[in-house]
């Protein structure tokens, strides 16, 4: 009865929690969250820009899966932030300005930068200890397509060392899995605020909550067209994102 009270109480209460009335008291709740969010970044920046992967050896005979054409990003990198964290946001914008509520919209801004940044540190920390070559590894190697192995088998790359440094971290798929944290947490938002599984039988819903399940599956799709990453990596990705 108590809860039923409360959840009356609160959707009387929608509309009088705006940023310029309550957003200072909710940042200052929410400040370890966000100073914890914070180091978060530095550990990703850290990982990404610093830290190289495993070297792992590369056989002659293991070339055969890795000689697929070196092609440019269908999805850029800047892409993958713009559409798994600005989009969702203004979904989230979107929903404050018919309900004013700027809890909401700070659990929810919160929530998908942890969902997005946990995500990255665990796929770039998995990248770096795996270090498993991209199936255009042969390319980034041997850009001239003269290929050299020492004494043991292994590969002396002759290429530029931040091609061969980026071409040892196919799995997990960071793409993937940037794209299926910050487009399924939307999912899972928009499933919650339109109530998708009331009951009611209303499909439409159902399908707006796919879409961005969809646009995530399109982008590992692409990952692996553009032979930057094998099946595996993609799958991976996306489990760990989602």
């Amino acid at each position: 009865m108590a809860l039923i009270q409360g959840l009356g109480m609160r959707e009387v209460q929608l509309g009088q929690h705006t940023v310029r009335s309550h957003g200072r008291e909710v940042a200052r709740t929410h400040m370890h969250d966000w100073l914890i969010l914070l180091l978060l970044v530095v550990i990703e920046i850290v990982m990404y820009a610093l830290i190289d992967p495993f070297y792992r050896f590369v056989g002659k005979d293991m070339m055969t899966d890795l000689k697929y054409p070196l092609k440019e990003n269908t999805v850029p990198f800047w892409a993958v932030p713009v559409y798994s964290l600005l989009l969702p946001s203004l979904v989230f914008l979107f929903i404050y300005y018919r309900r004013r509520d700027v809890y909401d919209l700070h659990h929810g801004i919160l929530g998908l930068l942890f969902a997005v940044f946990i995500t990255a540190v665990i796929t770039d920390a998995i990248k770096n200890a795996v270090g498993r070559p991209r199936p255009d590894f042969f390319w980034r190697c041997f850009p001239d397509g003269k290929d050299v192995y020492d004494s043991l088998g292994n590969v002396i790359c002759h290429g530029q060392a931040s091609v061969i440094k980026e071409g040892h971290k196919s799995f997990p798929s960071g793409h993937t899995s940037g794209s299926f944290a910050g487009l399924g947490f939307l999912s899972l938002y928009l499933s919650g605020k339109i109530k998708v599984f009331d009951r009611r039988g209303h499909v439409w819903k159902l399908c707006i909550v796919i879409l961005p399940i969809l646009l995530a599956c399109l982008v590992g799709i692409s990952r692996v067209d553009d032979y930057w990453h094998h099946w595996q990596d993609v799958f991976a990705g996306g489990v760990i994102g989602l």
